[in-house]
């Protein structure tokens, strides 16, 4: 895992772009859920629509809603324990090169 110089632009660029990719698909079905599950809570009251398929739209919407939050929340999840693990690496290769990081804890004290 390469970790990016974050004083340059291109460095920057490329850090938003790793950090956009963790959880891809967790986040995308999360959202589309949720989004379908809304449309279909206001489609009654909107278009006039009592019925989808045999089944009552709010309750689809509600089962919709209920999949997509846990979906938005492992999302949230992974992506946090991505980053933590991201920095924990960051302070394992400060200490393997001898370099004091922001992150590792200070060496005095210790015998």
């Amino acid at each position: 895992m390469k970790h990016h110089d974050l004083s340059t632009r291109e460095g920057r660029k490329a850090h938003r772009h790793e950090m956009r990719m963790v959880a891809v698909r967790p986040r995308r079905w999360g959202l589309w859920l949720l989004t379908a599950g809304f449309l279909l809570v206001l489609t009654p009251s909107a278009l006039d629509v009592h019925s989808l398929f045999g089944l009552w739209p709010p309750m689809l919407g509600a089962v919709c809603v209920v999949v997509g939050v846990p979906l938005l929340v492992a999302s949230v999840v992974l992506k946090r324990r991505y980053v933590r693990e991201r920095a924990a690496g960051q302070v394992m290769v400060g200490r393997i090169r001898g370099r004091s990081t922001a992150f590792s804890p200070p060496a005095s004290g210790r015998g």
